[in-house]
């Protein structure tokens, strides 16, 4: 792999920022040129956001434009199917099967599209597992974005152990053990 454009969407409060900060330092760590994005969108708890990393030899932006994206992972479904578009052809999607309701839902001013997951199956290379289910397994729901980068690691064939090491680098030494164990479930979960 000599370059990386990665979108990561989600919902404020996901952990979405902690795994761009993993992956910034998991690029250096594979000695790579790597712009991360701030946050884009409502980061406050329940807004929609999306964070660009993109890595390779040389990178002079970390925006990616439509099409463009390797790679998507996507902690929400309805966040899935908003960014579908930035995928290039033959890119990849990670989707966690989880429903946050946006605001115009949760007040009555809209419906949350049904059978999400069968809409992006149809043309799309989507690997969906309930990432959700599988953090609480290992001790915090808050551990998503982990479980999630496990799945990455193995899709993408990026050495397990320079995520391990990022992992160490960027979480807090007090939820340490639980992330990576969530970063082991998603690295060994198989449908």
């Amino acid at each position: 792999m000599d370059k990386l454009n990665l979108l990561i969407v989600g919902v404020g409060g996901q952990g979405t920022l902690l795994a761009s900060r993993i992956l910034g330092t998991v690029a250096l760590k594979l000695d790579f040129d790597v712009k991360v994005s701030e946050v884009h969108g409502m980061s406050q708890r329940g807004g929609s956001v999306v964070t660009y990393v993109k890595f390779g030899k040389k990178v002079y932006s970390p925006l990616i434009e439509k099409g463009e994206a390797d790679l998507v992972i996507a902690f929400e479904e309805l966040e899935a199917l908003r960014w579908t578009g930035y995928l290039k052809q033959g890119g990849k999607m990670i989707v966690n099967e989880q429903e946050i309701n946006p605001m115009p839902v949760i007040i009555g001013k809209a419906k949350y599209p049904e059978n999400i997951l069968d809409t992006l199956k149809a043309g799309l290379s989507i690997y969906s597992l309930d990432a959700l289910e599988i953090a609480r397994r290992c001790g915090t729901q808050k551990a998503v974005n982990i479980v999630l980068l496990g799945v990455m690691a193995r899709l993408t064939g990026i050495d397990r152990e320079i995520f391990v090491d990022a992992i160490h680098e960027v979480v807090p030494a007090k939820v340490l053990e639980v992330n990576l164990k969530a970063f082991e479930e998603g690295y060994n979960y198989h449908k």
